[in-house]
């Protein structure tokens, strides 16, 4: 008895001892980083995380929280949570510092939770997510004719078909009673356009979405989104959410292992295939000896960042224009003198609609009753959606390997570089 009770004794001592280093190593890295600006820590060793948390609970959006500290506080932000420091950074020049100079590196601790998702690997080493800069910038390099000019200019039949398949539905549901989930339209019109123009799949989701393949995406955005919390898959309460996300990895990847061998077998056939995507994976895959599995990576990768950035940025965008009419006013006057009453847009057209290639938002809300269907949406749709294949070359260009969303980084490479600033 009195030998349990003293190692119970010991076991304590110890507890206490590595609890108070621990702190005096919280309280070293507030020492050290405290000399950039942020906000008041709400918890020594939570940092900033109650208010997030917080936030999080009441439903209200924490990147607004983000902009009234970067008013008052500037551009550059510390966040703390427990021992680490993050920086946020909210100024344009910032930003495209970060984003292209290699001496940031990925975090590997969060692009590795993009690895695998619930123990199902998902992104891999994809272009999103390969922590090797050298690596990177082969892949990135391989990935470059299919986004030339002259393949974007093709592009443009399949852009107008299937934007105007789209006017179609809308025009069907204008009747200023029904309800329209605007970002479920776009989400699936933006899925079936990366589809046909990035790997030749014919999805048609925009007239079927009970279809196996967009409620796949769908989950593994959801899952994205869960998978910050690293307690979430341990939860039985969550057990179902965690099961259909596996599932849906394993099908988006199956799905991507049949492509590949498709298009692979066309290729060895002397076939015509197209100088899309798909093509220069294969073409990689074979410059640098990679396995199936590392083809497969990129394959997810393009396809949800593909089509979730266009579907966004037009939701947020159609949004704040009907909270504008004035706006779309000038917006329809711009289409009509620059396409008139022509069916297609042209290639040459797009450079046209100035004030269209304007329009930003930053909020969500995607249900509207339509009265009718604006002519602009159309060109909005293509424009959009040719931005985001103009935007993939110069967001990933020599010397950056991030995606344009992720802006914060290890603290240490602030201090490193601005020591002056922190004495």
């Amino acid at each position: 008895m009195e030998a349990t009770w003293s190692l119970w004794q010991l076991l304590l001592v110890v507890s206490l001892l590595m609890l108070g280093l621990y702190c005096c190593y919280i309280k070293i890295v507030h020492v050290k980083y405290d000399c950039i600006p942020g906000a008041p820590r709400a918890s020594f060793f939570f940092g900033h995380l109650p208010i997030i948390w917080r936030m999080v609970k009441n439903k209200e959006l924490m990147h607004d929280l983000f902009l009234k500290w970067s008013e008052k506080y500037g551009p550059v932000l510390r966040f703390n949570a427990f021992h680490r420091v993050s920086l946020l950074i909210l100024s344009p020049e910032g930003v495209k510092e970060y984003l292209m100079s290699p001496q940031y590196p990925k975090n590997r601790i969060v692009y590795g939770q993009l690895y695998n998702m619930f123990g199902v690997r998902c992104l891999g080493n994809g272009l999103e997510t390969d922590c090797d800069y050298n690596h990177w910038h082969k892949q990135r390099r391989i990935m470059d004719p299919a986004f030339s000019r002259n393949y974007l200019i093709g592009l443009m039949g399949t852009f107008n078909d299937q934007a105007e398949d789209l006017m179609k539905v809308l025009n069907e549901k204008a009747d200023g009673e029904t309800e329209v989930d605007v970002m479920s339209l776009l989400r699936r019109v933006a899925l079936d356009i990366i589809a046909k123009v990035a790997f030749g799949l014919e999805l048609n989701t925009l007239h079927s979405d009970q279809t196996p393949f967009p409620r796949a995406v769908t989950m593994v955005m959801k899952g994205l989104s869960k998978a910050r919390n690293p307690f979430f898959q341990y939860l039985p309460r969550n057990r179902k959410v965690v099961r259909e996300v596996r599932e849906s990895v394993r099908l988006l990847r199956r799905t991507g292992k049949e492509c590949i061998e498709q298009r692979r077998r066309a290729i060895q056939n002397e076939e015509p295939v197209p100088l899309d995507i798909l093509t220069q994976i294969l073409k990689g895959a074979e410059q640098e000896e990679s396995d199936d599995e590392n083809m497969v990576d990129n394959f997810v990768t393009f396809f949800i960042a593909g089509h979730e950035t266009t579907a966004s940025q037009l939701s947020f965008t159609i949004m704040e224009l009907s909270r504008h009419p004035e706006i779309v006013a000038k917006l329809q006057a711009e289409v009509d003198e620059v396409i008139g009453v022509k069916r297609d847009v042209a290639y040459e057209d797009l450079g046209k609609l100035e004030y269209l290639s304007q329009s930003r938002s930053r909020r969500q809300d995607p249900f509207f009753k339509l009265k009718t269907t604006p002519r602009d949406w159309k060109a909005l749709v293509i424009s959009s959606q040719m931005l985001v294949f103009l935007l993939w070359p110069s967001c990933l260009e020599a010397g950056s390997q991030r995606s344009p969303t992720v802006i914060s980084t290890d603290s240490r490479h602030y201090a490193l570089d601005r020591e002056e600033k922190c004495d």
